[in-house]
Parts: structure tokens; sequence; C-alpha cells
């Protein structure tokens, strides 16, 4: 059974909060992992709506450095250290976070329960996390300052061996690792038994794209061509798409072409301009393009894959 890899919405409206929407963040839950990306103002306030688990999060990611995709990050760290946190907080975001959350340190006189490690991303294509598991790479935005949109992707999972071979062949426990990486078998007798026979596909690694601030481009599209769900901010509908580029921001239909092009399996599209309190007209417009565009409504989980 395939781990959850699962994104939650706490966040999807444009650069300030309106009566119904926060601004931007999402929870991404890969197996009893999470990690935040963007944390804007309320967001501590959302996680813990949802019933989300505050401390289990190790990992923070923030696209660039405008205040509706980092002003809630202080808050939420002033409260791990009440809440006692001890273990390490890795940060990664474009350079200045540190001095931002240092100064406020340094103001208030106090220095957090716990070490927080800063990550600086840089131009250029960065793999900035990797685990047996998960690897996270970057994203080249286009937007007015320097920002980072975050590719997801699943390490490829072992073969599996199937339970009728080990018996059949008399698989020892040492040799089942060179199997589940792909080797054949040897018996007891010489005889090679071809590793297709003996064990089973896994499931194909799952990816999910998280595409902040950007005015339309394809400069990332090779990165993220076949990904399993991308999330593409879609601030405006087209009709003011000239707001758009002069604003460095996309339309919901300037977000379909790229999931089309890009031949993603599903598209979700936020951080909705302030301007729409109902948002069915951008979702119609990127579904007249790609069918299988979904909103990103707060409260609101996808599965990815």
């Amino acid at each position: 059974m395939s781990e959850l890899f699962v994104t939650n919405i706490l966040g999807s409206s444009a650069a300030i909060p309106t009566s119904l929407r926060h601004t931007s963040a999402q929870l991404l839950q890969h197996h009893n992992r999470y990690f935040l990306l963007d944390c804007a103002e309320g967001s501590q306030m959302q996680l813990r709506r949802y019933g989300h688990p505050l401390m289990k999060i190790d990992h923070i990611f923030i696209s660039h450095m405008h205040g509706d995709h980092y002003l809630g990050l202080p808050g939420l760290l002033f409260t791990f250290h009440l809440l006692g946190r001890d273990k390490e907080l890795h940060v990664y975001s474009p350079p200045g976070m540190e001095e931002i959350i240092e100064l406020q340190y340094r103001i208030s006189q106090l220095r957090p329960s716990f070490e927080i490690r800063y990550h600086e991303l840089l131009d250029g294509r960065q793999i900035i996390y990797s685990d047996d598991r998960l690897r996270v790479e970057t994203l080249a935005m286009d937007h007015r300052i320097p920002t980072y949109g975050f590719l997801f992707k699943e390490q490829p999972a072992p073969r599996k061996i199937k339970k009728s071979s080990i018996r059949k062949y008399k698989i020892p426990i040492h040799q089942m690792g060179d199997i589940k990486a792909g080797k054949d078998y040897t018996d007891a007798d010489g005889k090679v038994i071809p590793n297709a026979a003996i064990t089973l596909d896994p499931p194909p690694p799952r990816s999910y794209a998280f595409c902040s601030d950007t005015a339309y481009t394809e400069q990332f599209l090779p990165q993220v061509r076949g990904v399993d769900l991308l999330y593409h901010e879609a601030t405006f509908t087209h009709d003011k798409a000239v707001i758009a580029r002069e604003k460095a921001h996309s339309t919901a239909r300037e977000a379909a072409t790229l999931a089309s092009k890009a031949g993603a399996k599903e598209l979700l599209i936020g951080h909705f301009s302030a301007r729409y309190k109902e948002l069915d007209a951008l979702l119609e417009e990127a579904a007249a393009i790609f069918p299988r565009s979904k909103l990103a409504r707060e409260g609101e989980s996808h599965v990815i894959g």
C-alpha cells in the first residue's frame, strides 16, 4: 500500500487576507512527516483550526520574501518555543530570513529552545532535501523578486519479493536486499532466477509541484512533466491578463495551459486576488483548457497520485 501523500490547504488568498480566505500556506504530509509550504499570517491558527500537528513540522519552505508568504513564521517559531520544542527545525528560503528572525530574537531578548538551521535558496536548480523516501528540488519562478517553487518527488521504491518465491526458492534473508534492489537470485544449485520472476513492481513514484507567485513561464516545464499534482498560482481571470503581467502573476487560463503542456495529471489553482469573492469563474476558466482542475479551498486536502 502506498504511503499517504497529501497537501492540506491552509491559505489561498493573494497579497491580503479576506474575511473568507487566509494568505498562502499549505501543509504537505508524506506518510508521518510534515512539510510546511509558505507560512503567511495566520498559518498557525489554521493549523490548529484543522487539527494538524504543529510539533511534527520539521521542514518549512518559504517561496519568497513577500509578506503574504512568510509573516506567520516568526509567530509560529515563538509558539514552538513556548511549547518546549527541542528538536531542530529546518527553514528553506531566499536570503534574508535568518536576518529577520534573528532580529526578532535580539530585540525580544529571547533565544529559542531549539536549533533553527537556515538553508538559503540560490539561483539554479537545487536539490535542497533528500532522504530514503522523498526528494525536494527548487523550481525557478518568474516574479518581481527571487522566488522559488518546490518539486516533491518520491524516491523509487524497492521491488517487492513475492512470498511464494521466498518459500519456493528458499531465499535467505541476507540476499533479500540485493533482490529488492533489482538483482537476480542464484540458488544453491547455481541456477539463476530472473529478478522479474520473483518480485513485483513497486508503485510508481508520485510527485507534487508547488508553483508559487510567478508570471507565466515555461522555464521549469521540463522539471514538472508528468507530475501527479501541479499547484500553480492563478491570481486573476484572463480578462485581467495585463494586470497579471504588470504584477508578475498568472491567470487561471495560463495555469491551465502550463498544466496541459506539462502533462500533469491534475491541476490545483490558488493565490486568488481578494477581488474575487466567488471562485467559480477562475475554476471554469482553468477547466475549459485543463478539465482536471481544482480550486485550493481552505480546509480541504488533496491526495497526490
